[in-house]
């Protein structure tokens, strides 16, 4: 059984005898080695960070451990937050774990329905806004901040601080941190949390080496990229739908201190990589964790040279929160056949290589 990140970490998170310490299992995510994007793309080393495997699917477990713990600690009588999905579903299933409420605020029509259905199954109160997540977001820091409830998106310190785990946890596994570290930015906590992380861990001593940032935010919401708020973003990647960005100061900081880079992908990229990662390396990410992939994949085509390089991708979310997008998406190879031994076989053989089919059938 895991002991989650409060307990795992507690001598580097805000965590005193005053704060209760509990786990829904978040933290120590699996760490994939590449066997086929890896080398096609020239990269010594490239990994995939799993956190589509913390309990409510998604990285936000990691800071909504701490969020709840501290808003339990002060007391509150809930906590209240904005969300494109993920955020509202980690904070509703920590609150139905702790017995506190939550309060969530969702852009109407741009939350896929797998992340509402979350909130909605651990018993959240949802309020649907006829407006963008900044404009959620807006309301939720002007009411938070003259009311006894705990605002727990990435712009409380304490969200930032337990997703910084995520970089204790690869530097753990690979013995040092990476080269490169790829990173889908939406609101653009994770990237800052990452970078805190790294550098935490390097000034104890426990790395030889810092990575270089690499966040891409996708096209149609690229605030960053632009230099100016994006009024309406757009994208098919939901959970990186935001055209101003909490965290937008330090994380222009973690790209600059870290020699990195914020830059954008289209959408076809982010699809192009969505469907790559699950066809080639059997890791179902949903739309916005393959902005990382997408990431990788242009710099190289622009001709980074990875050669010696170690890398790693973070998966932020999984594909199960936005099962519509496959289907909508790919083409998948779906043959209807009779049910008979006979109709099945024709149909592989129909399948086959000239030369496979000539092997099957006894040459």
């Amino acid at each position: 059984m895991g002991i989650g990140v409060l307990e795992r970490y507690r001598d580097l998170l805000p965590v005193n005898e005053e704060t209760p310490v509990f786990s829904m299992g978040e933290g120590d995510t699996p760490l994939v080695r590449s066997r086929r994007l890896g080398p096609e793309l020239g990269c010594a080393d490239l990994f995939f960070k799993l956190e589509g495997c913390n309990p409510t699917g998604s990285f936000k477990d990691r800071g909504m451990v701490v969020a709840i713990a501290k808003a339990m600690e002060a007391n509150s009588v809930g906590v209240m937050c904005a969300s494109t999905g993920n955020t509202s579903a980690s904070a509703a299933a920590y609150c139905a774990y702790c017995g506190l409420t939550a309060w969530v605020l969702i852009p109407k029509g741009e939350v896929a329905l797998g992340k509402l259905a979350q909130a909605m199954a651990y018993g959240a109160r949802i309020l649907l806004v006829d407006g963008n997540f900044d404009a959620a977001l807006a309301l939720v820091r002007e009411f938070t901040a003259n009311n006894p409830i705990t605002l727990v998106n990435s712009v409380n310190p304490h969200r930032i601080e337990g997703q910084k785990t995520a970089a204790f946890e690869i530097a753990d596994d690979l013995g040092d941190a990476p080269d490169y570290l790829f990173i889908p930015v939406g609101n653009a906590g994770n990237i800052t949390a990452y970078w805190r992380g790294f550098v935490e861990y390097h000034q104890l001593g426990r790395t030889e080496t810092l990575p270089r940032m690499m966040g891409f935010q996708a096209e149609g919401a690229a605030p960053i990229v632009r230099g100016a708020p994006v009024a309406n973003p757009q994208t098919i990647a939901s959970a990186i739908r935001i055209g101003n960005p909490a965290s937008w100061k330090p994380a222009e900081r973690a790209r600059d201190q870290s020699g990195g880079v914020i830059d954008a992908v289209s959408d076809d990229e982010i699809l192009e990589a969505y469907r790559l990662l699950a066809s080639r390396e059997g890791i179902f990410g949903e739309p916005a964790s393959a902005a990382s992939v997408a990431g990788l994949i242009k710099m190289r085509r622009n001709g980074l040279d990875l050669r010696g390089k170690r890398a790693v991708c973070i998966i932020t979310g999984s594909g199960l929160k936005d099962p519509d997008m496959a289907v909508s998406s790919t083409q998948a190879d779906t043959v209807e056949v009779k049910p008979n031994l006979e109709a099945i076989e024709s149909v592989i053989l129909e399948s086959l290589t000239p030369a496979a089919r000539n092997d099957w059938l006894g040459g």
